[in-house]
């Protein structure tokens, strides 16, 4: 029993309580940025708002948790002198001056909301910079909001109350070897306990928290910015943002040459249904019907149903990813808008109003729903579908069948697609994606198709084999339903994943992915194989063509069924430059300068003629490099996107 005397229970609950008081003033913070807001961003009751707040508590548990780090070390670690009178008052200062600073970055995004609409990221620091009248501006905000400088003093005068209110009594330890193995074990369960704190939760499928997620919990995306605080946002876009305003043409250039804002005049009297097929990890490499022509010595195809289907399609054997991540691949199938060395979703900007394949379907009375089978939120789809205006999301929660549950990631695409089959449809027209699931790591099938198909080469050549399969039986389903004739299909990868053939070694191919449109509908003339260069952000502007959407759209890519032409203009990165595609070159842009030229057939880059050849086209191209880049920069910083 004496061994156990030595367990640190009464330091634990104090730390605990010390913690718990951070919750409670995050809360008050909460409620008074709403207050000091709530004209610009609309709760429609009470229980409303109990939710965002309750929503809020893990986005200010990682922020807790990232500001007093050191503070829980320090009360854990077992030097003996943790109780004393002079220690714990060196605590208290390192305490409310941590958390102080952190305070008070919720307080002044009071006033600054109003101005910047989000809440304070590291973004402020590219600001600030090119400022020389900071202070002047931060006195003026002081003196015409001195209510916000009172509530602060005073929370901070009841924080520093309240902790004193419990004493840890000075205790020195008798036995050093229980006290030390009880001080390693309890430090040992914090650190897992501040770890899974941080990234948001303890789930293998779900990545760290960011802001994107914050909008999965609301009505509007403006609400988002109650289920954050600053000080999380502020620390989780620290060294990540790379988004910086550039300078190299002149605006009429941009207008002219990257055409940011398009029209196209089609008219559409019976509006066809959209539904979009985001496939989990759908290499290009995968399909036979994309590589025919490709010359790949003793290929084999894992999708013929896919391949079956292109026989009866337009598919654009050419076509490039525009990101690198699932969330990626959202973002530019959906809304055109891709991610270079840093991804847009995950950016300061990603929380604004965006025009979209979402939102021109919303402006034509379309009924709009997301399906990822995936525990909701995962991958951060639920908070960035809600900032596209999806009016439905259906997830994990809503199919309500755990049995389905491939015990990692998602429910199992057989049974997840016949439930969207099944689901879709019942107020038309509407527009519908899905994402799959089951084509991923650890390359898993259910077990019951043990042997069905073949283990290939990779181990992503027998999920994909399934996922063609449970594709097949969604479409013997959907044939059935009463809106199937007069859909579209769009089938596509979100991104790639593992490579067996060397031609998808190359780099450029690391971004080849399908792309398929499909109807029964002989209307729509969707049908013959067309070699010009495409991408996911071409979706976006095909379909709003297809659906007679006849307002100004704004959009990088273009419509690959017009009579109106556009030179292509393909866009990606590889996460340490930016890649474009122009003519009869591939350009790699670091951001400030071309760093190499290649022909557009030299996919691996074996051979940079950045210093081998100037000519009228290659200027040309590095022009336009530039010039996208510096529109993308421009519209994304100052939210420009709707």
């Amino acid at each position: 029993m004496k061994f156990f005397k030595e367990f640190r229970k009464e330091e634990i609950l104090v730390l605990c309580y010390r913690l718990f008081l951070a919750f409670v003033f995050y809360q008050i913070a909460r409620l008074l940025f709403w207050f000091f807001n709530k004209d610009l961003i609309k709760v429609d009751s009470v229980s409303d708002y109990l939710s965002l707040a309750y929503h809020g508590i893990a986005f200010d548990t990682t922020a807790i948790l990232y500001v007093n780090a050191l503070f829980i070390l320090l009360s854990l670690i077992p030097i003996v002198i943790n109780t004393k009178s002079g220690y714990q008052k060196f605590m208290i200062w390192l305490y409310f001056i941590t958390n102080g600073i952190a305070y008070a970055m919720n307080f002044g995004d009071f006033i600054y909301y109003k101005f910047s609409q989000a809440r304070l990221t590291s973004a402020a620091f590219q600001v600030a910079k090119h400022e020389t009248n900071i202070f002047k501006v931060f006195t003026a905000s002081v003196i015409e909001h001195p209510f916000i400088i009172i509530w602060f003093v005073f929370l901070m005068a009841a924080w520093v109350f309240l902790y004193k209110r419990f004493k840890i009594n000075y205790k020195k330890p008798v036995k050093l070897i229980p006290y030390f193995i009880w001080s390693v074990v309890t430090l040992c369960i914090s650190a897992v306990l501040i770890v899974g704190g941080i990234r948001g939760d303890f789930k293998h499928s779900t990545r760290p928290i960011n802001l994107v997620d914050a909008n999965k919990f609301v009505k509007t995306p403006l609400q988002g910015n109650i289920v954050l605080n600053s000080t999380f946002s502020f620390f989780r876009t620290m060294g990540t943002n790379n988004f910086k305003e550039v300078h190299f043409v002149d605006e009429k250039f941009i207008d002219e040459n990257i055409n940011p804002y398009k029209t196209y005049d089609r008219q559409v009297q019976d509006k066809p249904n959209i539904v979009i097929f985001i496939v989990e990890s759908f290499g290009r490499e995968y399909s036979g019907a994309f590589n025919k022509d490709k010359n790949i010595k003793d290929y084999v195809s894992y999708t013929p149903f896919i391949d079956s289907l292109a026989n009866e399609s337009l598919i654009f054997p050419n076509t490039f990813a525009n990101g690198r991540q699932s969330i990626h691949g959202m973002s530019s199938i959906l809304a055109g808008i891709p991610s270079l060395m840093d991804a847009f979703t995950s950016s300061p900007y990603s929380n604004q109003k965006i025009q979209s394949i979402v939102s021109v379907c919303n402006d034509l009375g379309y009924d709009t729903s997301f399906y990822h089978g995936a525990p909701n939120g995962s991958m951060g789809f639920l908070g960035f579908g809600n900032i596209l205006g999806f009016k439905h999301y259906f997830g994990k929660d809503e199919y309500n069948h755990n049995e389905d549950f491939d015990g990692m990631w998602a429910i199992w695409d057989e049974p997840f697609l016949q439930y969207f089959a099944k689901n879709v449809g019942k107020s038309t027209p509407f527009m519908a994606t899905v994402f799959t699931a089951s084509s991923h790591h650890p390359f898993k099938i259910p077990a019951k198709y043990n042997g069905k198909f073949k283990k290939g080469k990779i181990e992503m050549h027998e999920p994909m084999q399934y996922t063609d399969y449970a594709i097949k039986e969604y479409f013997e389903t959907a044939k059935k339903q009463p809106w199937f004739k007069n859909t579209i299909f769009v089938f596509t990868g979100d991104h790639t994943n593992q490579v067996y053939y060397s031609e998808y070694e190359k780099a450029m191919n690391r971004f080849a992915v399908p792309l398929i449109f499909y109807s029964p509908n002989p209307e729509y003339q969707l049908k013959g194989v067309n070699d010009e260069l495409a991408q996911q952000i071409d979706i976006y502007p095909t379909l709003a063509d297809l659906i007679g959407y006849n307002k100004k759209i704004r959009s990088w890519g273009r419509s690959l069924v017009s009579e109106k032409k556009y030179q292509p203009l393909i866009v990606n990165s590889d996460g340490t430059s930016e890649q474009f595609i122009y003519g009869n070159y591939i350009y790699r842009f670091d951001g400030k300068n071309i760093i190499g030229i290649y022909d557009k057939n030299d996919l691996g880059f074996e051979n940079n003629l950045n210093d081998k050849i100037k000519s009228p086209e290659t200027e040309k191209g590095k022009q336009m490099a530039k010039a996208w880049y510096q529109d993308y920069m421009s519209r994304v910083i100052n939210r420009k996107l709707n």
